[in-house]
């Protein structure tokens, strides 16, 4: 099947209002996911032990060195996630007896409702988790749809965006090739971040600025934070409008509010489908005041235990959490 008509409509919504994206910047979501597979093609694949949203236990770890293992990491609100779903239950049909298959939900601004509902939807027989953002740091999300398939020996082959020839390829390669006994130096454990909670004191945690400056939380004025994803307003209109008219509500009212000099602001982006390039772009055509930061690893979203869009976090003076709030 072909998504590539698909694709370009996520790209294009994703990308509203952004000029060309440097080589190394944004791009279409192929392009996104070559960029992550430069990085962990060949590399062991990760350790981790998942709970399916049915309770059962998975052990990636316990597949490698005995049979390849192929993750989808996908969201309710992505087009060409629900584009590639129908086929997806086809590959499993097809490859499910010879491949450890994953059906990994982003648990990015999601509900185990709509989780279950869109697994019902299609008539997916996947197992199915939802990752706290830890699985996804280890493989470098950064779009959805995002493949990865590991070989038998446990080793990274693909990493892809497309339902294409490529991952139909590297597919047929892994499910007819065995383990070489070779032993895979397996890569180390994700552990689920400690998130801080109201009470906390803030401490160890630096961005820097799109006008690049350096920020560290911590003592000093009150702050607040808000998490978001600068493609909110425009993507998620359609499938999640209540959320799309959370982000532009919040980003109206806070930028009102941070006309006062009682305290310091700062905007704080998602990796995922975006870029430096994409984030500066937004910010003019928004005319934001507020300085905005991209979090580059998705750590700081993990720390303060954000998986909703748009989250606003106060910190008073001595850098103490006061709040943290979903704004819908």
């Amino acid at each position: 099947m072909k998504w590539s008509a698909v694709v370009l409509v996520l790209c294009g919504l994703l990308s509203a209002g952004a000029g060309a994206a440097d080589a190394n910047d944004g791009g279409d979501g192929r392009q996104r996911a070559q960029r992550v597979g430069q990085k962990l093609v060949g590399q062991p694949g990760p350790r981790a032990t998942l709970t399916s949203i049915d309770g059962q236990r998975i052990d990636l770890a316990s597949f490698y060195g005995k049979q390849p293992v192929y993750l989808k990491f996908w969201a309710t609100w992505c087009i060409p996630c629900n584009q590639q779903a129908p086929g997806f239950e086809q590959i499993y049909q097809q490859y499910g007896k010879r491949i450890a298959m994953v059906a990994v939900n982003t648990g990015y601004s999601e509900t185990a409702a709509d989780v279950r509902a869109f697994v019902a939807k299609y008539q997916l027989h996947i197992p199915t988790v939802i990752d706290d953002g830890t699985l996804g740091a280890q493989l470098d999300l950064r779009v959805t749809p995002q493949h990865i398939v590991i070989d038998a020996n446990g080793r990274v082959v693909h990493v892809g965006h497309l339902d294409d020839k490529e991952l139909h390829d590297a597919l047929e390669r892994v499910a007819k090739t065995p383990a070489s006994g070779d032993a895979v130096a397996l890569a180390p454990q994700g552990k689920a971040p400690a998130a801080f909670k109201v009470g906390d004191k803030v401490s160890g945690i630096s961005l820097t600025t799109m006008a690049g400056d350096k920020v560290t939380l911590g003592a000093g004025k009150p702050r607040t934070l808000v998490f978001f994803s600068p493609w909110c307003e425009s993507y998620l209109k359609d499938s999640r409008p209540a959320v799309a008219a959370a982000c532009a509500r919040t980003r109206i009212e806070t930028e009102k509010q941070a006309e006062g000099r009682g305290q310091e602001w700062l905007a704080i982006a998602s990796p995922l489908w975006t870029s430096r390039s994409e984030l500066s772009d937004y910010a003019k055509e928004k005319h934001t005041a507020i300085p905005q930061a991209l979090d580059q690893d998705g750590a700081v979203f993990r720390a303060f235990g954000v998986r909703n869009i748009p989250t606003v976090v106060k910190l008073d003076a001595q850098g103490r959490i006061t709040s943290i709030g979903t704004q819908q």
